[in-house]
């Protein structure tokens, strides 16, 4: 551009104020030469094969997590949460399997252990432990049991039927929100439909619910989360019973 052009559009701008206001930015950018700053580039869409894919490389270096737990029991009947639960949660790997304990601590002490394809739920206060265990159908409940903490997201469409619902923000974290419904009738029978939301920066679960055909839910929410921190020890994945604990092993 011409120092007597550049001259000439000035002096013009200058008598013409009140049309100049009409022009967009970017066109008097244009007009005086200038290029268009630099747009931001827009984020990828989240699909369910880009949560998956977050998932798969969360599992691939997955050694633990652990993070403070709410648990809320809503039952249909009375349409409102029954009962809602607080504690902390714990997840290591060990080998190619995953460990799990859940401490409860409000309103009452509960102790929730599953290891080697068996699930410990220990309550202190009447000194009782049940103890399931699931044998062959071990590995399709421990890929309910360990949702979004060091399982493989191409792994859920072998157990279960999974739709991606949507980006949603939950606690202020993007999550993506897949719904995962069961391939075993077993475990249909127990649990009709699970939600899950998960981090999309960290790849895990920051929120869950479970469906039971009745229509009660129990809803899991996940926070300080820890994934791959200090090494969690042992003791933490041993329920502690006594001499007079009583036992019981339902069947199926």
């Amino acid at each position: 551009m011409t120092e007597k052009k550049f001259s000439s559009m000035v002096s013009f701008s200058a008598g013409s104020s009140s049309i100049l206001a009409f022009f967009p930015i970017a066109v008097i950018w244009s007009l005086l030469g200038f290029s268009r700053p630099p747009q931001p580039k827009p984020a990828d869409p989240v699909t369910l094969q880009s949560v998956l894919k977050k998932m798969d490389e969360t599992a691939a270096a997955f050694r633990t997590t652990q993070a403070q737990l709410e648990w809320d029991y809503y039952e249909k009947v009375i349409n409102e949460v029954d009962s809602t639960e607080f504690g902390m949660i714990y997840y290591r790997r060990t080998g190619k399997d995953v460990e799990m304990m859940a401490e409860l601590t409000k309103p009452d002490r509960k102790y929730v252990l599953y290891r080697d394809g068996k699930i410990n739920v220990y309550l202190p206060k009447p000194d009782q432990l049940t103890v399931w265990d699931f044998g062959k159908s071990g590995t399709d409940f421990e890929s309910y049991l360990v949702l979004g903490f060091g399982g493989s997201g191409q792994d859920l469409p072998k157990a279960f039927d999974v739709t991606f619902v949507g980006p949603e923000t939950v606690a202020g974290v993007a999550t993506g929100e897949l719904q995962l419904i069961p391939k075993s009738d077993k475990l249909r029978n127990n649990i009709s439909k699970i939600l899950l939301w998960i981090d999309l920066d960290r790849g895990v679960s920051v929120q869950q619910q479970f469906f039971e055909p009745s229509g009660n839910y129990r809803l899991a929410k996940y926070s300080s989360i820890e994934v791959n921190g200090k090494k969690i020890p042992d003791s933490v994945f041993k329920i502690k019973t006594t001499g007079k604990t009583q036992i019981v092993s339902p069947r199926g």
